[in-house]
């Protein structure tokens, strides 16, 4: 079994070009799934009965529904593998169904509060400019933490404000990058200076490429310093970009576009608005409103 799960896990890294990160949560999610399996002994033996079990046994341990739907996800992935490297002749998974999940709305800042925030975020230190200009950057660019820290110089075209970003599964996309995100930068890379031998973008104290654990350090430490009042993430910046341009009036593909989403369904969760603006398309387009 072991064998077969390492295969499973190379073909994801290679052919499928998955993260590591992701190669391990898959490889945790199996192993978890085996513990529990009393057919573990014989892959050919393995019923969808023995994924409902797994299923059951999650619930009583109080899984919540996105946990479980990621891992019945791995499990339809594993032996959809195993059914095309025919090494077993029926998929247990074929009829599994996913947990009807409860979408919680994305938590965002008003366009006004993210204005502000940002603004805020001052100082004439090196290390003040890179977090300005790395902010910036995640609210212009509505990018994930992973391919924030992932970006490099190059990757950055100042002229035409646009920046080349490699998302999940290796995808690479072309993101409009704005004015002020654009300045920020420029004015981060003039102070940092030549670095010979750095190609990255943002780099830590110790002149190494930033990680996303930092990144988040950041964050919490300029939302305590400018009083912001709320737990903000660099999802969350992510969250109010998408929010802000669809209540602008931007169509949701391009914002598909944008986010690096594979699948329009993904999108859809930022169509949630605000009262205010309910009320608003109310009052200007009902005729006795």
């Amino acid at each position: 079994m072991q064998k077969l799960i390492k295969e499973f896990l190379d073909y994801l890294r290679i052919e499928k070009n998955y993260s590591e990160n992701t190669a391990v949560n898959y490889a945790a999610d199996l192993k978890q799934f085996f513990e529990l399996c009393q057919e573990k002994n014989n892959i050919k033996n393995l019923t969808g009965i023995n994924i409902r079990e797994f299923v059951v046994e999650l619930t009583l341990k109080k899984y919540g529904k996105a946990s479980i739907e990621r891992k019945l996800a791995t499990l339809k992935s594993f032996f959809s593998y195993l059914k095309k490297e025919e090494l077993i002749d029926i998929n247990p998974a074929d009829n599994i169904t996913f947990p009807k999940k409860d979408r919680k709305l994305p938590r965002f800042l008003e366009a006004e509060e993210m204005g502000k925030f940002l603004d805020s975020i001052k100082g004439s230190k090196v290390e003040d400019k890179r977090d300005r200009a790395l902010l910036e950057t995640l609210y212009s660019t509505g990018i994930r933490v992973s391919e924030l820290t992932g970006l490099d110089i190059i990757d950055v075209d100042q002229v035409n404000k646009l920046i080349k970003v490699l998302g999940k599964g290796g995808k690479e996309r072309i993101v409009p990058l704005g004015e002020k995100a654009n300045r920020s930068i420029a004015e981060y890379l003039t102070a940092r200076g030549q670095l010979p031998g750095s190609g990255a973008l943002f780099l830590n104290n110790k002149l190494k490429r930033l990680d996303t654990r930092t990144v988040r350090h950041i964050l919490d430490k300029w939302s305590k310093e400018t009083k912001l009042g709320k737990h903000i993430s660099p999802h969350s910046i992510r969250h109010s970009f998408a929010t802000h341009l669809l209540d602008r009036g931007a169509d949701l593909r391009s914002v598909q576009e944008l986010l690096g989403h594979s699948n329009l369904s993904t999108t859809q969760i930022y169509t949630h608005v605000t009262k205010e603006k309910l009320k608003s398309v109310y009052d200007k387009a009902h005729p006795r409103a």
